[in-house]
């Protein structure tokens, strides 16, 4: 019996006209959400190695590395454009300096403040908005619609139960609904495939698992609004009181959860960050010039050559500089960054009684745009600093600051002609890339707890319609 009530739960909802035009809806906002991600990215690439080559042109101009204004950029990743998260807000060039905090510049949207009023049709919006108001719609009728139509009564006037009827409706509207979006999201990747989009294995398996997470959070809309109808009487109450749990869990909970948090956590201005590394600059600045006065007064010989030992010590001076300007930079950083990572704990923490927020979190993780991304994008520039600063030593012998250089009578330049600078030379910039278990155990228990809230609309709708007035 179970059966053949599943079946006809799958006939009723395949062969009505709602299907067929809110899963044809729903179908093509999936399959144009690949589509414009591949192009996106296709558009990025281009973009990343126009400006690479632009850098190299630009340094290949120049015969002194002390001249060279070297920058590097992000790489796009295939993911980040099926889902956006943080990516284009966080900057894409940097211009490496041997010393000095750096700081990423020139967003998506700085380029193209376009994009900053139409955002991306990425994956994550259409999960998120499309499927779950999807899911609505099939859902917010199932059994007081049923008793308004005078099918309720009918069916169990028959030899089914409740629950056999109720199991019927949940399983027979989750097949008959889930399983055909697997078709859109196949077409998709085939689409990323067809565009020559290049995915390893570890992304191809972090795409899954964003698909099942995808699936996962409609049907939890579903079930959610199946459990409504089982306790109201009337469908224009249920679609009503479905709509406004859809704003309060869309719309709502994710604002509220970022307002709470910052009243929760104090976080300091940004702005007042920068002035404390200003004031700390201009000091360090005004000490260095006053030592470099002391040293020429105490060390300056008439007609001796010692422009090699001040040279030497302005380096020394300048490293020992460069210390204390990370060790106090450094611990500005690192207050801040731990007061915000408090507070998006927070705001993380209270927005996951929200299934969309569960989802959306797990999806930025598995794609590695949430808002982590951009410390570990800094961090990387940290390493990569590092690496220009021994590269420009050992070029030009020092770290390439701005010096007093001192020229005596009489003394004549050695230096051969100068050659154009080989930009092949530089040290590549490698972003790390987050490993395939460290980013699947970020997202999991995300992915669990909207598996949970599955298995809880599931049983309210079960229980719902035990308890429900059928005549």
């Amino acid at each position: 019996m179970l059966r053949i009530l599943i079946e006809k739960e799958l006939k009723d909802i395949i062969y009505s006209t709602k299907f067929a035009v809110t899963f044809g809806a729903a179908a093509i906002l999936v399959i144009l959400s690949f589509y414009v991600g591949a192009r996106n990215y296709q558009e990025s690439m281009r973009e990343y190695e126009a400006a690479r080559l632009a850098n190299a042109n630009n340094i290949a101009s120049l015969t002194d590395w002390q001249q060279a204004q070297h920058k590097v950029f992000r790489k796009p990743q295939p993911l980040q454009v099926l889902v956006n998260g943080v990516t284009n807000d966080i900057g894409r060039t940097t211009e490496v300096r041997p010393q000095g905090e750096l700081t990423a510049i020139n967003s998506r949207f700085s380029v193209d403040p376009l994009f900053a009023v139409f955002r991306f049709l990425d994956l994550n919006f259409v999960v998120i908005i499309v499927l779950s108001l999807f899911a609505i719609l099939f859902g917010y009728d199932a059994i007081n619609g049923e008793k308004e139509a005078g099918t309720l009564k009918l069916v169990l006037s028959n030899s089914v139960s409740r629950s056999q009827f109720i199991l019927s409706k949940l399983l027979g509207s989750l097949l008959a609904l889930v399983v055909p979006l697997l078709v859109p999201l196949l077409v998709g990747c085939l689409i990323l495939i067809g565009f020559g989009i290049p995915i390893a294995a570890n992304e191809w398996v972090r795409l899954a698992v964003l698909l099942a997470g995808g699936l996962c959070s409609f049907a939890a809309f579903l079930t959610l609004s199946t459990m409504i109808s089982g306790f109201l009487v009337r469908s224009s109450a249920s679609f009503l009181l479905s709509l406004v749990v859809w704003i309060f869990f869309v719309l709502i909970v994710p604002k509220v959860s970022v307002l709470a948090a910052v009243q929760l956590v104090d976080v300091p201005n940004l702005d007042v960050v920068e002035v404390q590394k200003r004031k700390f600059a201009t000091q360090g600045f005004e000490n260095r010039r006053i030592k470099m006065q002391e040293w020429i007064q105490a060390n300056s010989e008439p007609g001796v050559d010692w422009s090699k030992k001040f040279n030497a010590f302005q380096d020394s001076m300048f490293r020992a500089a460069e210390k204390e300007r990370e060790l106090f930079f450094g611990r500005l950083n690192e207050d801040w960054r731990n007061r915000k990572a408090l507070q998006e704990g927070w705001a993380f923490a209270l927005s996951r009684v929200s299934p969309t927020a569960l989802f959306q979190i797990a999806a930025m993780n598995l794609a590695n745009t949430d808002v982590a991304l951009k410390y570990r994008y800094l961090d990387d520039l940290d390493r990569y600093q590092d690496q220009y600063a021994d590269f420009i030593q050992k070029k030009v012998g020092t770290l390439g600051h701005a010096r007093i250089v001192l020229r005596f009578a009489g003394q004549q330049s050695t230096e051969e002609e100068p050659k154009p600078l080989n930009p092949t030379e530089l040290p590549e910039f490698v972003e790390t890339q987050r490993p395939l278990g460290e980013t699947l155990t970020a997202a999991l228990p995300d992915m669990g707890l909207l598996g949970i809230f599955v298995v809880i609309f599931f049983v309210g709708a079960f229980i719902g319609f035990l308890r429900f007035d059928v005549r």
